[in-house]
């Protein structure tokens, strides 16, 4: 049996998480009437009974589940807000309706709009900041936008461009060498090498990545790979 740096990084994460006052829950959402069998579940963290502080979505971008992403912030903002954590669906422990076509960044929002009307305690006219990262900053930005600011506001988007153009995209390939055909290529990493070339344009320090062994950016690569296809093909 080999190594696999997986389960302590989820071991680190959810510490982090339980450190913070919050624990996992499970919503199941009302199915919607064309919708067919099946429903829609929503995996996220919050502290457990109704909100005694102002509440805080974080939402997260690509990658295995929330936890990975948020454990160095939910220490620090759960002084201050009520901090809820879902995974997004597909990702993690959420996962839509399975007669449901793949979910796009509208679909992802009105799903974590379900899911604050179905938090406990949580009152239908409370006003919800919000903040996302990467692909989060995109769903957080369609939730703002079919929201309102009346129920979602401030809004924090990080590492999200929205308004990037396909020019965009041929400069970052042309950044990237040259290789790939489409920045989906590339930003979907299927083997160790695309991943470690996608690391060495996103991290400031680059002998970061050459420290890495290729074994456990293949072993982020398989956790990662089955479900990103889905969302970067329909958003």
């Amino acid at each position: 049996m080999g190594f696999s740096f997986l389960p302590v990084m989820e071991y680190l994460s959810r510490r982090a998480f339980h450190a913070a006052g919050l624990c996992p829950h499970t919503v199941t959402l009302p199915r919607d009437p064309g919708e067919g069998s099946g429903a829609t579940t929503i995996h996220y963290w919050a502290p457990p009974g109704e909100p005694r502080l102002p509440p805080l979505l974080l939402i997260h971008g690509f990658g295995p589940m929330a936890t990975w992403q948020w454990r160095l912030q939910v220490g620090p903002f759960s002084r201050r807000f009520h901090v809820v954590v879902p995974d997004l669906l597909c990702f993690g422990g959420s996962s839509p309706c399975p007669s449901s076509p793949p979910p796009s960044e509208s679909a992802q929002a009105a799903a974590l709009a379900a899911l604050l009307a179905a938090l406990p305690g949580l009152p239908a006219t409370a006003r919800v900041a919000v903040v996302g990262t990467s692909y989060g900053g995109f769903v957080a930005y369609s939730l703002a936008r079919a929201a309102g600011p009346a129920r979602v506001g401030p809004v924090v988007i990080s590492n999200s461009d929205l308004l990037m153009t396909a020019e965009d995209d041929r400069a970052f390939l042309e950044r990237a060498g040259g290789e790939w055909a489409s920045a989906a290529d590339l930003l979907m990493p299927l083997d160790a090498r695309t991943a470690r070339r996608l690391m060495e344009l996103s991290f400031y320090r680059k002998q970061v990545t050459s420290m890495l062994p290729d074994f456990l950016i293949r072993e982020g690569v398989q956790v990662a790979h089955p479900f990103l296809p889905l969302h970067y093909t329909n958003n």
